[in-house]
């Protein structure tokens, strides 16, 4: 976080973040569109993950079987993933080699080609993925509860989208998509690595800059209405494994209890898995035999999402009786005042995941973009110094204010015990 971050704003629109690191000959190049599965609405569920496959079959300059290829000869790794905000692709290569990556994604941003034998062969692939993915509990179980939790917000739906949907979305709705959100001003290009600021600008200018500006993209705008009473649901299927699925409603990234949230997490769960042993629930669970298994996590996101917990069940136990601990626990929580020195260690702990998440340069070239889209890079900057803030008492108090029974959603997964 030592390294200054260059940002600035191209004529059209396309935002830029350069952050020179000369530790090894390397650049990662990250280019971020402010689009996912928020910006679905129902019958196109899944249209934002399915776009960008469609960015990895090529332009007439980079044809599909040929970009592996490319990149592997130069050195490079380079891949892309959705999420419920956003599109993201990335190369990390050589740094003599990066010219590569910059001149492919000003090329696929306005060029793809989305050839319908494409379409229809991604199809396939995605439909599979989708039903691969129904065969696992835990992704049935989490989906569940998630259409539980949202009834109105588009965070309502898997980021693979419904099967339904999967079957209708043609040709002309996926090219639509890509036209009206992967235009430079809702983009951002972030580099990190071993290149001299000046050059590289000139160099991005020369490619992104007579790339035209886009029109406004659309964003639904349906907040999700206050749950008043708990929801529990209960499904059934293949396997051996009895599973609980328990979500809160959670605060935005930005949200002033959204760091002190993540300390009430680390004492819990202990920081996204670190340490994890000496967390409380698994002292008060998995030690005690209750359960097998138990975890809990957060997203950052741009709208209020999910805190959400899931608990494996031994054969021998009712699924009810981990549940009234994990009550047990969130009142304690609730009622008393965690230990200072609890909450340093818990502090330590999220302090320690968030250092291990910036080591290295794709690392550092990341979190340029990630923050961007819901917030701005002094999220990142001030990150451990919004941790080392919080006190027990805003512990307790968030504690009161999101875990509340009467707004949660309790699913249950019953195990058949038949092969699907």
């Amino acid at each position: 976080m030592k390294n200054p971050v260059t940002q600035l704003t191209l004529k059209n629109g396309m935002k830029v973040m350069l952050k020179e690191i000369h530790t090894a000959p390397i650049i990662s190049s990250w280019i971020w569109y402010k689009v996912g599965s928020r910006d679905e609405p129902t019958g196109r569920t899944g249209i934002s993950h399915w776009t960008e496959h469609m960015l990895f079959k090529g332009t007439k300059k980079f044809p599909g079987g040929l970009l592996d290829k490319a990149i592997s000869r130069d050195g490079g790794r380079w891949n892309a993933s959705t999420s419920r905000d956003s599109t993201r692709y990335y190369e990390t290569m050589p740094a003599a080699k990066v010219d590569l990556a910059l001149r492919l994604e000003a090329d696929r941003m306005t060029k793809s080609l989305f050839d319908p034998k494409e379409v229809a062969s991604e199809r396939t692939v995605i439909i599979s993925e989708r039903e691969g993915s129904e065969n696992e509990p835990m992704f049935r179980l989490r989906e569940a509860v998630q259409h539980a939790s949202f009834r109105v917000h588009p965070y309502h739906h898997e980021i693979i989208g419904d099967m339904a949907d999967l079957h209708s979305i043609t040709r002309e709705d996926l090219y639509r998509h890509y036209r009206t959100y992967y235009a430079p001003n809702n983009a951002v290009l972030c580099l990190a690595g071993d290149f001299e600021t000046k050059s590289m600008l000139k160099r991005i200018r020369e490619l992104f800059e007579p790339i035209p500006k886009g029109s406004v993209p659309p964003r639904l705008a349906r907040p999700e209405p206050e749950r008043k009473g708990e929801v529990r649901l209960t499904l059934e299927g293949p396997g051996e494994t009895t599973f609980t699925h328990v979500a809160y409603p959670f605060p935005n990234a930005t949200h002033a209890d959204y760091f002190t949230l993540q300390v009430l997490e680390s004492l819990l769960n202990g920081a996204s898995g670190l340490s994890y042993k000496t967390c409380r629930l698994y002292r008060a669970l998995v030690d005690t035999g209750i359960a097998v298994d138990v975890s809990g996590w957060s997203e950052a996101t741009i709208d209020p999402y999910l805190y959400r917990f899931t608990i494996v069940h031994p054969p021998d136990k009712k699924p009810e009786e981990a549940l009234t601990v994990l009550d047990d626990e969130i009142k304690r929580m609730q009622d008393e005042l965690a230990p200072e020195e609890e909450i340093k260690r818990a502090v330590k702990q999220a302090r320690a995941v968030f250092a291990y998440g910036s080591e290295n340069i794709t690392h550092q070239a990341f979190w340029m973009g990630y923050t961007a889209m819901f917030s701005d890079y002094s999220w990142y900057t001030k990150y451990l110094d919004r941790l080392a803030k919080v006190t027990p008492a805003d512990v307790q108090r968030a504690a009161q204010t999101y875990f509340q029974t009467n707004r949660r959603v309790v699913g249950l997964y019953l195990p058949t015990g038949k092969v699907a």
